[in-house]
């Protein structure tokens, strides 16, 4: 048998020219989190309040590293990198004195900016020996971490009801989606998506023009409004949205009620992100019968969201987003992509937190 050396084989032209022609899926790529050690500036959920009282820590992984919770005698919750700059002990098995996190292994302590304050007795702590202190809210019963040294935005509220009128509930939603958090992000621009996954019913002459024109920028997302039927025929009104990297907000009717959902986002580390559910309806009255709606219409609101985003989780869990040709019907989500592109981009604790 003659042997051939495929070196000397002639390229078939059609694939040596797959590039030339725009084949190729990476033309036009989205930043990852991580990417160049850079990961969005946003407002990211880490725990549920009531998981660190008074006096408790807790340790989590965070970005491309680890972070600790904890909470001193003022009540105020505080997030900082978790490893000593002494010798690298996890601050997570140290204890909460006063208002200070102390390492379990020599003693040392940090307040709440992460300053050094205490070392071995008889001994000046470093001047420079210090922790990364993260920007920290808390909001919906959750914790939040801002990554960059200032906030640059407000979490949003459900700005179409006053808060006072409101029940709210947070639920952690697992297992976790294997993407990052602007992937689930995108989905809320991507009408074809809206219509193929989830059986909302979008007039074809409103993809051409009208839905694009309806969406209302701002530096950190956008909203837009949308009015037709859900599955079942059941009439939906709602305004749609998303502020930054990390939160999905929707409020409005929903056959015949007003709810509001935020899906929120944790990310434990790069490619991977949990969902914090955040629902609100109005309240009724202090009656049975009131109480008692208001649970019926936060079981509707969680069942239908939860059942939204599962319908996702294939998808999600797999997808490689690399936008390539995009339809007409897409200017809007392109146009999201765009925003993407130029989001801001930080990593002021990377020295810090690994």
């Amino acid at each position: 048998m003659k042997m051939v050396n495929v070196a000397d084989k002639p390229i078939n032209s059609d694939v040596r020219n797959l590039g030339k022609r725009g084949i190729s899926r990476h033309v036009n790529p989205l930043p990852n989190e991580g990417d160049d050690g850079l990961f969005t500036q946003s407002w990211f959920p880490i725990c549920f309040s009531d998981e660190v009282r008074p006096g408790e820590v807790l340790g989590k992984p965070f970005l491309d590293g680890r972070v600790v919770i904890f909470r001193g005698e003022n009540g105020k919750v505080n997030v900082t990198s978790a490893y000593c700059p002494h010798v690298g002990a996890d601050l997570a098995v140290g204890q909460v004195v006063g208002n200070n996190i102390q390492c379990a292994f020599h003693g040392w302590e940090y307040d709440e900016t992460g300053q050094c304050t205490k070392a071995f007795p008889g001994q000046k702590p470093p001047p420079k020996a210090c922790l990364f202190a993260y920007p920290v809210t808390e909001r919906y019963g959750l914790v939040w971490v801002f990554n960059g040294e200032e906030p640059l935005w407000e979490i949003p509220t459900f700005d179409q009801k006053n808060e006072e009128d409101l029940v709210i509930r947070t639920f952690k939603h697992e297992p976790a989606y294997e993407c990052d958090p602007w992937v689930f992000c995108c989905n809320t621009l991507d009408f074809q998506h809206l219509i193929t996954m989830h059986g909302i019913d979008v007039p074809r002459e409103a993809l051409k023009s009208a839905l694009h024109k309806e969406v209302r920028w701002n530096e950190w997302g956008f909203d837009y409004d949308v009015s037709t039927e859900h599955q079942g025929g059941v009439s939906l009104d709602w305004t749609l949205g998303i502020r930054g990297t990390t939160i999905y907000r929707q409020q409005g009717m929903y056959d015949g009620f007003w709810f509001g959902y935020m899906a929120v986002f944790e990310m434990p580390r790069p490619g991977q992100h949990i969902v914090y559910n955040v629902f609100a309806v109005e309240k009724v009255d202090d009656t049975p019968e009131g109480r008692a709606l208001e649970e019926q219409r936060l079981k509707i609101a969680s069942d239908l969201e939860i059942r939204t985003i599962e319908e996702d989780r294939a998808v999600l869990d797999t997808i490689r987003m690399a936008p390539g040709h995009l339809l007409n019907v897409d200017k809007s989500l392109g146009k999201f992509y765009e925003h993407l592109r130029k989001y801001p981009r930080a990593h002021p604790g990377a020295d810090f937190i690994k």
